[in-house]
């Protein structure tokens, strides 16, 4: 049901002051402000935003989505759907456009589709697809551009994607992790609006005394907030979530990220704003601010240390009360998309001569994108390189799912497994299938089980196995949160009883394959270096 009206104490972020206020509204947008000569026990705040979010990473359908997030106020979000889109391009996307639901979804159109040419993906945007995209309303900015070396140095086609958003009017995200110096100016130059990569306090300061917004990253694998948080009362910045986890949202949204904020110092009326004005006027969004001619997309909130909301707002209209939604979905159409290969065990082990072999390996962090890496000395048993459990040195492979046959093949350190195998179809950005495990035969028995699912996460132990389904594109399900959530903690419980000291193993290593992210990882087709952007043999052969 509609209301004409709300009142309570206004928190009014444009000019930083609290007052009792009526909100009135129709027709969905406010219409007036009307400052009150009462007292009330309840605050009225603009509907958050979530200004960087894949929403393909909660597992998620769009609807599905929403019915999670709208009851701890979020109310709108500016989504990427480069994960689908990388998977089935343009039919992706529109699937993902076509989900309905109160909530304000607003899109930036894939810059990196393939995120680069070192993997095999399910499709490829270019700068005229791009274009059109940018001429629908839904799409509000160009998104993360991932090949920062593409834009240092001019690339052709990275050029004309910037170049079509500047023509439309609309930002352009960025994604540089760890870049400074010169070369940050440069990508900066080119139009390049945000980031929210930062992962130190330095880099973060020198990217917005350049200019930039920073959006201060909280998700399910890659926490930044407390390493970010001086910046924080300095200027505009923004919060936002990037990947988040079934378990994790239901849990809260942007709401968690408001409460740890402030419990770090942040000033609450700053964080509103990161989470409101900032995003809606960076992004020119009609949502996130109280004023005449907005949309009326409000939270009542108990009070200002409580910022999950009692009421939920949009257009006007109660769409969440105390927790719960009121307000339903529908189940979405399917996209399938799994051509793996029959695997034998040698296919994911590599050849050697000798007793042992100094093998590059990929050191994984706990809450990280950024990887590490080592070299380290391995057993060699007929005739192929074994992992090393005792030194938590596991295999690690990606196998192409787009049936060009392509298998990547390395080890990994940092997920603990003592025995068995876990992997998934959510793979960072190309979303090939992911394992990593103590043996081969482990892994073939996780990979066979993603595949007949069309696409999931699966835990084996090596005697019994623990899955989630993810059939729409091999990242998604219809099904509803507290399904995917109790699932997911299945399968997060037997990678940890197999020995894994990972918060979210599994969110780990979908990124053990983004090769954008300093500095070592694997794709299908094969070891990679981010900072040189080049391949790199495994095991360097002594000649």
């Amino acid at each position: 049901m509609d209301a004409d009206s709300v009142e309570g104490n206004l928190v009014n972020l444009l000019t930083e002051e609290i007052y009792p206020a009526r909100i009135e509204m129709k027709h969905g947008l406010i219409t007036d402000v009307v400052r009150l000569n009462r007292k009330f026990s309840r605050y009225i705040v603009p509907g958050y935003i979530d200004a960087h979010i894949h929403i393909e990473s909660s597992m998620l359908i769009p609807s599905r989505f929403a019915e999670a997030v709208i009851p701890h106020g979020t109310t709108a979000v500016v989504t990427d759907p480069h994960e689908i889109a990388n998977v089935v391009g343009i039919e992706g996307i529109d699937f993902m456009t076509s989900c309905k639901s109160p909530l304000n979804i607003f899109f930036t159109a894939p810059s990196c589709v393939p995120a680069t040419l070192f993997e095999t993906a399910g499709a490829s945007i270019g700068p005229r697809e791009i274009a059109k995209l940018l001429k629908r309303k839904e799409f509000v900015a160009l998104g993360e551009m991932m090949n920062f070396p593409g834009v240092i140095h001019g690339q052709k086609d990275v050029m004309a994607k910037i170049k079509a958003a500047r023509e439309e009017g609309k930002p352009v995200d960025g994604h540089a992790p760890l870049l400074r110096g010169k070369d940050l100016s440069k990508y900066i130059s080119a139009g390049i609006s945000t980031d929210h990569e930062c992962s130190l306090l330095e880099e973060a300061e020198e990217k917005m005394r350049k200019g930039m917004i920073i959006q201060i990253r909280e998700g399910s694998a890659s926490k930044n907030m407390e390493a970010l948080i001086g910046i924080a009362n300095k200027g505009d910045v923004m919060l936002v979530s990037d990947d988040k986890h079934p378990y994790d949202l239901r849990k809260g949204h942007v709401d968690l990220m408001l409460k740890k904020a402030v419990s770090l110092g942040m000033d609450p009326i700053k964080a509103l704003r990161a989470v409101s004005i900032v995003p809606a006027v960076h992004y020119k969004l009609n949502t996130g601010i109280i004023a005449p001619g907005y949309q009326a997309d409000l939270l009542i909130l108990k009070g200002l240390k409580q910022f999950t909301p009692d009421e939920v707002y949009i257009r006007g209209r109660m769409v969440a009360k105390r927790g719960k939604s009121l307000f339903s979905v529908e189940a979405e159409k399917r996209i399938e998309v799994m051509n793996l290969p029959d695997l034998a065990e040698t296919d994911l082990l590599i050849p050697h001569t000798g007793d042992s072999a100094e093998v590059q390996i990929i050191a994984a962090k706990e809450g990280e994108l950024l990887t590490g890496e080592e070299k380290v000395q391995l057993p060699v048993n007929e005739g192929f390189i074994r992992a090393d459990t005792n030194n938590d040195i596991l295999h690690i492979a990606v196998i192409d799912r787009y049936g060009k046959g392509n298998i990547g093949r390395g080890f990994i350190k940092g997920f603990g497994l003592e025995r068995g195998a876990i992997a998934t179809s959510v793979a960072h950005d190309s979303h090939n299938v992911i394992s990593v495990g103590t043996d081969a035969k482990s892994m073939i028995r996780a990979i066979s089980a993603v595949k007949e699912m069309k696409g999931g996460l699966v835990a084996y132990d090596g005697k019994k196995m623990e899955h989630l389904a993810l059939p729409i594109a091999g990242l998604m399900t219809d099904a509803p949160l507290e399904d995917v959530a109790t699932a997911e903690k299945r399968v997060y419980a037997m990678a940890h009883r197999m020995g894994s000291p990972l918060n979210s193993p599994f969110m780990t290593l979908s990124f053990m394959a983004l090769l954008v992210i300093p500095e070592l990882k694997l794709s299908d087709k094969g070891l990679f270096r981010t900072s040189t952007f080049s391949f790199v043999p495994v095991v360097e052969e002594v000649e």
